[in-house]
Formats: structure tokens, C-alpha cells, sequence
């Protein structure tokens, strides 16, 4: 593998290592605020920057050996809303800047696996922004986001809630490749 694809790889591999963590960190905090199903939003969101961390590992199965890996990450703990935000900033930010720098290296360097990797990664990020925005503004109008179930794609990482569709629309997985989050009553 080209070492800057590596390089590319590591730096996502770390920055959703950390994503699952935080998301996990302020989904608690948002149950306890009293919003339940913002709570469960964050738990499948995290699960799946779990997929996205883990897909990235798998491309680097050839990378043996230590490395220092930077990867940008929000720290803290503040209001709901304000977790939100930052939720919000860190998936634009994946979206609009650093994957798509990512896949053009990749690009470049003919590393097919890693393209696919990321390309998995930003479809997903696009639907996380989005999910975490309607969950902020329902906070911001002091009610808890209307969804209580929502689903990941165990393969690419793709979330949604209400229905689940035929096929994943990023991997074009079958729906039972999907696992299901719901806010418990």
C-alpha cells in the first residue's frame, strides 16, 4: 500500500475509534438530560463509526508495525444541543473536507480498497450529519427527536430511521445485514 494512503487510513481509522467513543459519551449524557431516543441515536451512530473504524483496520492488514496517528476529535462535555453541534461540525467536516481528500489520494494511488473504504465512510457520515441536525433541533425546541428506532448498515455503515429499504443503497445489502437500535421504554 502507498504510504500516503496508509497514512490517510490510520488518521480515519483513529478519528472514528474516537467518534464511537465520544458518540457513546454523549449518548449517556443525553438520556440523562431526558432525551432517551437522543441517547439511542448517538449509541447507532456510534456503532456506526465502529463499522467505519473497522473497515479501514481491514485495509490496513498489511500495515504492520507502530505508528503515531493524528486525527482531528471534539473533546468535552456540554449541553445536548451543544454535543449535538459538535456531532453536526465533526461529520461535515468528514464530509465536505477530509474524506474527499482521502478518496482523491486513494484515487490517485489506485488503492481500490481504500476508496471503497472511504467512499462506505462519507455516503454514511452525509446521512449522520443530517440525523444528528433533526435530533438538534427538536432539542433546541426543548422535545426529544421524534425517532426511537434507527438502523446501520453492518457493512458500509449507512444509517437511517423509520422503514428499512430493499437494499443498503451505499453497499446494496440485503436488509438483514442491518442492526436496529430502539430507545428502551
Amino acid at each position: 500500500m502507498n504510504d500516503m494512503t496508509a497514512t490517510n487510513l490510520k488518521s480515519a481509522f483513529g478519528g472514528e475509534s474516537m467518534a464511537h467513543m465520544r458518540y457513546l459519551q454523549w449518548g449517556a449524557f443525553a438520556t440523562k438530560e431526558g432525551y432517551p431516543n437522543v441517547g439511542n441515536l448517538f449509541q447507532a451512530v456510534a456503532y456506526a463509526e465502529q463499522v467505519h473504524a473497522a473497515n479501514h483496520f481491514r485495509e490496513l492488514k498489511n500495515e504492520v508495525g507502530e505508528a503515531s496517528v493524528t486525527a482531528g476529535a471534539g473533546f468535552g462535555m456540554t449541553t445536548t444541543s451543544e454535543n449535538l453541534q459538535g456531532a453536526i461540525d465533526g461529520e461535515n467536516y468528514e464530509v465536505e473536507q477530509m474524506y474527499p481528500a482521502f478518496m482523491a489520494v486513494a484515487e490517485l494511488q489506485n488503492e481500490k480498497g481504500s476508496m471503497r473504504s472511504f467512499h462506505y465512510a462519507i455516503e454514511a457520515e452525509k446521512t449522520h450529519a443530517e440525523l444528528f441536525a433533526k435530533a438538534k433541533e427538536a432539542v433546541d425546541s426543548k422535545v426529544d427527536f421524534q425517532e426511537d428506532t434507527v438502523h446501520v448498515c453492518d457493512v458500509c455503515g449507512y444509517t437511517l430511521t423509520g422503514a428499512l429499504e430493499d437494499n443498503c443503497p451505499v453497499c446494496k445489502v440485503k436488509v438483514e445485514m442491518f442492526t436496529t437500535f430502539t430507545t428502551e421504554k
